[in-house]
């Protein structure tokens, strides 16, 4: 991941150069969504699902199968997926549209059971997981890809707290690029044209 100040060639601007080389719609996932400040609960649900499925695996692979994961995860419906029987989990392991992991799959499913129980506790899951950096994203300035971090003290912090409510897939390393993710942290580098955009 070097390379810093290297441009997309298309159009000249400066961006993570982790997105760079990639297929279009993984440079367009960083323009246009990585890093925003998100508040709805359906997003919350969907990243919690395919970042679990992401573990062990690049988020290229991941990103490739999102649509197929909107369809076979009921559009990323919390209450529906609550409800998938063990039936639906045996169609889904013949899934060819996503991974066709089992532990991620039931994972899935025993999340959207406790991501129930959270919103019913906070009055939504945006609520208990925005209160881990006090309300406001945590805007970074980093220059260098080596100066981003794979956890911090709140991912720490919001991975112990999931696991002692029986998430899985939630470590502190997939709890912070959630975070990345979503906006709770601005970890655009500063010369990447999207950190002052999403700063604003």
């Amino acid at each position: 991941m070097s390379g810093v100040d290297s441009p997309d060639p298309d159009d000249g601007l400066r961006r993570c150069p982790w997105c760079l080389g990639q297929f279009p719609e993984y440079v367009a996932y960083h323009d246009t969504e990585w890093g925003v400040p998100n508040h709805d609960d359906a997003v919350h649900f969907e990243f919690l699902i395919l970042e679990g499925a992401q573990a062990g695996l690049s988020w290229a692979t991941i990103l490739k199968r999102r649509a197929g994961y909107r369809k076979a995860f009921a559009g990323f419906d919390a209450e529906k997926v609550a409800r998938f029987t063990p039936r639906k989990i045996e169609s889904l392991m013949q899934d060819e549209g996503i991974i066709r992991n089992r532990l991620k799959i039931t994972s899935a499913v025993s999340n959207a059971k406790l991501f129930l129980q959270v919103q019913g506790e906070f009055g939504s899951f945006d609520e208990y997981i925005w209160g881990f950096v006090g309300g406001s994203p945590k805007i970074n300035r980093r220059r260098r890809m080596a100066d981003v971090p794979a956890r911090s003290r709140e991912s720490d912090a919001l991975s112990a707290d999931m696991k002692k409510r029986g998430f899985k897939f939630c470590g502190s390393v997939i709890m912070y690029a959630h975070m990345q993710a979503l906006g709770l942290v601005n970890d655009h580098l500063i010369n990447c044209f999207r950190h002052a955009e999403v700063q604003r």
